[in-house]
């Protein structure tokens, strides 16, 4: 990481003190996580502070962690095991611990900086999971955030007007859980004889088409790296 963003961490560490704990990043970037209790203030503060200034929130998405390191994908060939949710869930619901299962994660940006910064807050542990919005911070999160609770089902306690934003209005579930079923609950078709769109159970069977296997290569891993016998 560079010096310019280790200045920043520093700077980020005696301001907020326990208030962020600085997570692993594989782009080099910054990550801090946050407590579900200490988003807003966190969030003003570094808009609003001097030595931060950020004033632009590019990305608001939502994470599942549900199963979260249990790879479903055990088979280093093409076979006809191991991609089980494409067919049934073999791993249990609701998740053992599920108050780390459902995540957002901001993007920010410091024009005036050149400086990016990745903040990640856990949901409520109940179900529906709750976080508090930051669109009082920066407006650009409302359809940000609407992508969210139409995607995962995330609430976001203060939100001017939290409806669906990609999905239709009957539309049932929330389709980027990982417990989301392949093929949907429901099918739409237009019926002639009541001459408007109905929505039914799903009639198609439950199948996967394309295996996912794990290619043991150059490409993959920088440890076969020149080995010709991997």
């Amino acid at each position: 990481m560079s010096k310019k963003l280790d200045a920043l961490a520093a700077r980020l560490e005696s301001r907020f003190g326990k208030s962020l704990t600085r997570e692993p990043s594989t782009p080099g970037e910054l990550t801090y996580e946050v407590p579900r209790e200490d988003l807003l203030t966190v969030c003003r503060a570094l808009r609003d502070e001097e030595e931060f200034c950020f004033d632009q929130l590019m990305d608001v998405c939502g994470i599942d962690y549900y199963a979260y390191g249990k790879s479903e994908w055990t088979t280093y060939d093409a076979s006809g095991s191991g991609f089980s949710r494409g067919v049934e869930i073999e791993y249990p619901h609701p998740v053992d611990n599920y108050d780390r299962r459902f995540a957002v994660v901001y993007h920010l940006l410091s024009i005036e900086k050149n400086y990016r910064l990745r903040l990640k807050v856990y949901c409520d542990s109940e179900e529906p999971p709750i976080v508090n919005s930051v669109v009082d911070i920066w407006n650009c999160a409302n359809w940000f955030e609407r992508e969210a609770f139409d995607l995962y089902g995330i609430l976001f306690n203060g939100h001017p007007d939290l409806r669906r934003l990609l999905t239709d209005y009957g539309f049932i579930g929330h389709p980027f859980r990982k417990d989301f079923p392949l093929i949907g609950n429901v099918e739409v078709r237009f019926d002639p004889e009541k001459n408007r769109v109905v929505y039914e159970p799903v009639s198609i069977e439950p199948r996967t088409l394309v295996p996912k296997t794990i290619r043991r290569d150059d490409a993959y891993s920088k440890n076969m790296k020149g080995n010709k016998d991997a």
